[in-house]
């Protein structure tokens, strides 16, 4: 038996926020929206200059089934990794999503 493509399993999580009683509101932890079932390809590595040193930046292909609930912003844990979507791109079918994501240190 084959595992098949979407062999990943994770949580989408979102930055909740509260609001302050004026109008504005402060960040609070990440809460999960969904688990999801995934395809990680692509992943590759580069260095990006950042205040006087050199920093790796991870970055990786991310497939999913086709759902409104993704916006970039968002977080995507595994067991291992956790990467931010930077951009959310559809099929030409319409049928699966592209997560372009960078990796984030896990907290």
């Amino acid at each position: 038996m084959r595992a098949g493509p979407l062999r990943h399993r994770g949580s989408l999580k979102e930055q909740g926020r509260s609001s302050d009683g004026m109008g504005g509101g402060k960040p609070m932890p990440w809460v999960e929206v969904r688990k999801v079932r995934a395809e990680i390809t692509i992943p590759t590595g580069r260095t990006s200059p950042t205040a006087q040193q050199i920093k790796a930046i991870v970055t990786a292909e991310i497939r999913v089934r086709m759902s409104s609930g993704f916006k970039a912003g968002q977080r995507l844990y595994f067991t291992s990794e956790t990467y931010l979507i930077e951009a959310v791109l559809p099929d030409n079918d319409r049928t699966m999503l592209r997560l372009l994501c960078s990796n984030v240190t896990n907290p």
